[in-house]
């Protein structure tokens, strides 16, 4: 195994760090965003936010190291620095709610990269102080720069190794083969109560609403966000919400409702011949 990436095993692996991302986590959680939460989580657009907003401050601040280097417009350097240090906010922000409803080994990668990005900003806050009362702030920009590239690149094993903030349930769709699988007798889906069934290695949530074999409702079991099993999770006013972070799905169309899910969760057809139960991918 390359170096790097056998110090970031040892770094997921390293318990100690739940020291500080267990009370972190939970501290985000205690905001009091409201609304503003699921937009940060990237809701809206259907896909983590935090990837895009991160490209303010660290587009600004690789532009200014450039002008740095010609030791030339030093004032459009400083007013990109400020520019960077006004972006990391909210993208600081977007990234501690995700953060917050991580797996644990996913946290202790991501403890370490909030500490490297607050170097960086530290940093950059003390360059643009030494830049303002006319002193060379350079190196502490060069330093900033190297901090907040360490905290990118913890980022991208948290998104690309990792699989935070990406969706998990979207590959579900080619795993099924074509066509109606029987999953099950009508009598084994009692109503109200989730029933998790499998089709080959792919497990899918069905829920029964009433009495009636017309209230039948099937769903990937694994949900999008981080693959919690639904069918452990509670069913409720034609819902069902995920037992590990809380993120809420409809049942008749997999619509995400709530929580720090930002992907729809994937339906399946559902029809009862002769007593048996029969889901298909939509549209086979």
């Amino acid at each position: 195994m390359p170096l790097p990436l056998t110090l970031l095993s040892r770094l997921e692996r390293a318990e100690v760090l739940d020291r500080v991302a267990g009370p972190l986590a939970a501290a985000v959680r205690a905001l009091p965003l409201g609304a503003a939460r699921d937009v940060l989580h990237g809701r809206p657009v259907g896909h983590a936010l935090h990837p895009t907003l991160v490209q303010i401050p660290v587009g600004s601040w690789f532009g200014a190291a450039v002008l740095d280097l010609t030791g030339r417009h030093r004032r459009a350097a400083r007013l990109l620095v400020a520019i960077g240090l006004a972006g990391a906010a909210p993208a600081a922000l977007s990234g501690a709610v995700d953060f917050a409803e991580q797996l644990p080994e996913q946290q202790r990668v991501g403890a370490v990269h909030d500490a490297a990005v607050a170097t960086g900003v530290v940093l950059y806050s003390l360059s643009l102080v030494a830049r303002c009362r006319g002193r060379d702030g350079r190196l502490l920009g060069f330093a900033g720069l190297t901090a907040v590239g360490v905290g990118g690149f913890l980022g991208g094993h948290l998104a690309y190794r990792q699989g935070a903030g990406v969706n998990h349930a979207d590959v579900i769709g080619h795993l099924v083969p074509a066509g109606w699988h029987t999953v099950g007798a009508l009598e084994e889906f009692p109503p109200g109560r989730p029933v998790r069934k499998l089709i080959g290695d792919v497990a899918v949530l069905l829920v029964r609403e009433g009495e009636s074999a017309e209230g039948l409702r099937a769903l990937a079991d694994r949900c999008s966000h981080l693959r919690g099993p639904l069918s452990e999770g509670e069913v409720h006013e034609g819902c069902v919400t995920c037992p590990w972070h809380g993120s809420t799905f409809r049942l008749s169309d997999g619509v995400r409702v709530s929580g720090p899910a930002t992907a729809d969760q994937p339906v399946f057809e559902v029809r009862v011949v002769d007593g048996a139960v029969q889901v298909r991918r939509p549209g086979d």
